[in-house]
């Protein structure tokens, strides 16, 4: 093989290794993009559910202090 035919050759498996590095890199940016989003899901949820939590909470604690109010005759 000549030295021109080599030197072909060997940028070609230059940029066959460049291309598959760039695809790991995307790949692996698609990884953390899909955990990501996964993670902002979860996290979204359990806010959502504290929330909920503190509300039925607040509404109940109401309830609690207005029928005690009524009782003590504070209100009818």
């Amino acid at each position: 093989m000549s030295g021109k035919g080599f030197q072909d050759l060997k940028q070609q498996a230059e940029g066959e290794v460049q291309d598959a590095a760039n695809a790991l890199g995307k790949s692996a940016q698609q990884a953390v993009n899909q955990a990501t989003d996964a993670g902002q899901k979860v996290i979204d949820q359990a806010c959502k559910t504290a929330q909920e939590g503190v509300e039925k909470a607040t509404g109940q604690a109401s309830e609690a202090v207005s029928g005690l109010g009524k009782k003590c005759g504070l209100r009818k």
